[in-house]
């Protein structure tokens, strides 16, 4: 026996008891007409307490725990009604965390849900607009137009790429003390998965290795600890050199900075860059092409004892030093590096494969002599004067501070780097399925929201001695749901998160305490 409902003309709903038997339904009861839900669920429970007591003339038992037994049928019966009440279960754990972090960066200063749910999606979801808007609908019952998404792509860099700036960079400010002091800048290269080129994306040197990809180059401005201050996009076949001094300039102006440090790597700095660098009155910190110093520089380089972690210093005049380290571990990289390229320009050698194209690799050159435009032969002597250097960095700055400081300071640089991977891997900036330059830079500045978002989350992380990665912590959200109870006599929905023994160590996050304390 069961309760069953039978939908009638005029729109009210009968609640019957129905028994089947033989194959066949047959109506036991009718326990009432309802005229809306709060009705019907009345009238549900009426006809289950009629079948139970229906259940016990039929089959009598010995009551021997009486109020124990009614206790537990009542148990029953009011989870029973509980049950059939849920209307909704979303798993949404990721994006309530999200939400919160979102919030406190400031970012809800920008009062559009299409922006936020493309952040979001960037960190819980990485994918193409088309499968995001499925998933925004299959999970969080957010039914986002694919062609809402676009209309808004094509507006959103004018509305909110200075915006979002401005408040990445007050938040970065608050939780650095008021002052940035050092930033980071590197370039990294983003290829498209099509031979078409335009204004923007053109083949150019790929440090993924694309070369025959149309690209982007994406430079990268971040303070201490990697949080992210500034971004710009650049032609894929410019010189990367280039890219540096504008966002800088436009970066120190617009906040109005004066005391800082700028921190890059040799591939970006060449004399001129140098030059105007100081023409600004810019402090920096740049890695040294020591091979490329003048003879006399070259020869105190070397000159120098080989001692693990001890710091020279050469005076180049004009405030301008040159310090040089040495490391066994970099030692065993280079002699590593070295052997293995040798190694293959020796099998191609052999092989008779020693061409053009071998010359133009980058790293192979230098040890490859060429005579006349047919011979090409490899330079063992110029492999012997390498493996002088093995071991050796130089560090060129105009500051002031300690030569340890400098050093401390450069090998920061991998804070970009980690961004950049990041980046990459965790928020997935490509492949892009763009071809706009508008889409371009809206999508660079929705995952440019996101890396701030995740270096922010992996701050309180450490702060409230979560020892888990912010990965780790999605995942782990991602299977905490919250679900939408109706209470008929209410008319009102009862909306509970609810995290489950598992999610214990991340159980914190779903307290309103724990970001009232933040």
């Amino acid at each position: 026996m069961h309760v069953r409902f039978k939908k009638n003309r005029s729109g009210s709903i009968s609640v019957i008891v129905v028994d089947k038997s033989s194959g066949r339904y047959k109506e036991l009861r009718t326990v009432g007409i309802a005229k809306d839900e709060s009705e019907t669920a009345s009238l549900r429970q009426k006809g289950l307490e009629w079948i139970r007591q229906r259940e016990l003339e039929m089959h009598p038992e010995l009551d021997l725990y009486g109020e124990e037994r009614r206790a537990c049928e009542s148990e029953i019966e009011m989870t029973e009604r509980v049950v059939s009440n849920i209307d909704n279960i979303l798993i949404n754990g990721a994006e309530l965390i999200l939400n919160r972090v979102f919030d406190r960066i400031g970012f809800n200063q920008i009062e559009d849900d299409v922006f936020r749910k493309l952040v979001q999606s960037r960190l819980s979801f990485p994918a193409s607009k088309a499968a995001t808007a499925e998933y925004l609908k299959n999970y969080y019952d957010e039914d986002l137009d694919l062609s809402k998404i676009y209309r808004y792509l094509d507006k959103l860099n004018d509305r909110h790429k200075h915006l979002v700036q401005d408040i990445s960079v007050r938040h970065t400010m608050e939780i650095l003390g008021g002052h940035i002091g050092v930033m980071f800048y590197d370039v990294t290269t983003l290829y498209f998965e099509t031979d078409r080129q335009d204004d923007l994306r053109k083949t150019g040197f790929s440090k993924e290795g694309r070369h025959s990809n149309p690209q982007i180059i994406l430079g990268l401005l971040v303070s201490l600890d990697g949080y992210p201050l500034a971004y710009c996009i650049h032609e894929g076949n410019k010189y990367e050199g280039h890219t540096m001094l504008p966002v800088i300039r436009e970066f120190v102006s617009k906040y109005q900075l004066d005391d800082f440090i700028v921190v890059a790597d040799s591939g970006l700095m060449n004399n001129a860059n140098i030059n105007d660098l100081e023409g600004d009155g810019c402090r920096y910190i740049i890695g040294s092409r020591i091979k490329n110093e003048s003879e006399e520089v070259r020869r105190q380089i070397l000159s120098f004892p080989k001692e693990n972690g001890v710091l020279h210093e050469i005076d180049k005049g004009g405030g301008r030093r040159l310090l040089i380290g040495y490391s066994e571990k970099r030692t065993q990289k280079d002699i590593h590096n070295r052997d293995k390229g040798i190694r293959r320009l020796e099998k191609a050698y052999k092989a008779g494969h020693l061409n053009k194209e071998n010359i133009n690799r980058r790293g192979y050159n230098k040890f490859l002599d060429m005579d006349g435009n047919t011979t090409v032969s490899i330079n063992y002597d110029r492999i012997q004067e390498d493996a002088r250097w093995d071991g050796l960095k130089g560090y060129l700055t105009n500051t002031d501070i300690p030569t340890a400081d400098v050093v401390t300071a450069y090998h920061n640089l991998w804070n970009v780097e980690k961004a950049f991977r990041i980046a990459k891997s965790k928020i997935e900036i490509r492949p892009m399925f763009h071809f706009t330059r508008r889409r371009i830079e809206a999508h660079i500045c929705i995952c440019f929201v996101a890396l701030k978002v995740y270096k922010e989350l992996e701050r309180l992380l450490k702060l409230s001695d979560i020892k888990m990665s912010v990965d780790k912590v999605l995942n782990m959200a991602k299977t905490v749901t919250t679900i939408s109870v109706y209470m008929p006599q209410n008319k009102k929905h009862l909306i509970k998160t609810m995290p489950m023994k598992r999610h214990k160590p991340i159980a914190k996050l779903f307290e309103e305490e724990f970001w009232e304390a933040q």
